[in-house]
């Protein structure tokens, strides 16, 4: 399966890439035709970093108390919440705060008493890995919305081309970039109408080979 892999760089930055592996794959909702690997960004600190530098570009003049890290993006939010503090601009200096909050299984945002702090009156930017047709974004915004919290950008490792009315998207890598990507639920799969074969299963840590 992986011999059928190539990479997809982002714009501005070629030390950014993610994998993209074409066949029949199963996530928690849907059949894709495409596996998105990011396992460098996720796990090795300079390809992280380096993501995150791109990221900070987009919020240099946005104020930005708190990230959400969703699908293990967790390294590569604080590099941005460094970034943000550190390089010349309107959060220099702050203290921004990195959370991981916790998801039902329908993907809603819960958080404890300790972290709501950390997002009642304050603004954020949400991170996630991939996000193609905003779903997961606006669950994590209307959760954002709940707890008391101001949404200020959503920053996607590997994105759709939706838009969030009052809420900038960030992506890295456009899902534009892979020919006739595709997301189907299992009823109306094509892969599974034509009887093919299922390679992997997928969620956020990764994929099984089946």
């Amino acid at each position: 399966m992986e011999t059928r892999a190539f990479d997809l760089f982002a714009k501005g930055n070629h030390k950014v890439s993610v994998r993209a592996i074409p066949g029949h794959f199963v996530t928690q909702h849907s059949h894709v035709n495409y596996c998105i690997d990011m396992t460098r960004l996720k796990t090795e600190a300079g390809a992280a970093r380096e993501a995150a530098q791109l990221f900070a570009a987009s919020y240099a003049g946005v104020v930005v108390d708190t990230v959400i890290t969703l699908e293990h993006t967790k390294m590569i939010g604080a590099f941005l919440a460094e970034a943000l503090a550190t390089s010349a601009g309107i959060n220099m200096n702050q203290e921004i705060a990195v959370i991981s909050p916790e998801l039902t299984a329908d993907g809603k945002i819960i958080l404890r008493d300790n972290l709501i702090p950390y997002v009642k009156a304050r603004r954020i930017v949400v991170l996630a890995a991939t996000a193609t047709t905003g779903m997961t974004a606006m669950d994590a915004i209307r959760g954002i919305r709940y707890y008391g919290g101001d949404p200020v950008g959503v920053a996607t490792v590997f994105g759709g081309k939706f838009e969030i009315p009052g809420v900038p998207v960030t992506r890295l890598v456009g899902v534009e970039e892979l020919t006739k990507y595709g997301s189907y639920s299992a009823a109306e799969c094509p892969m599974c109408k034509r009887g093919e074969r299922i390679d992997a299963l997928v969620n956020a840590y990764g994929y099984s080979k089946i």
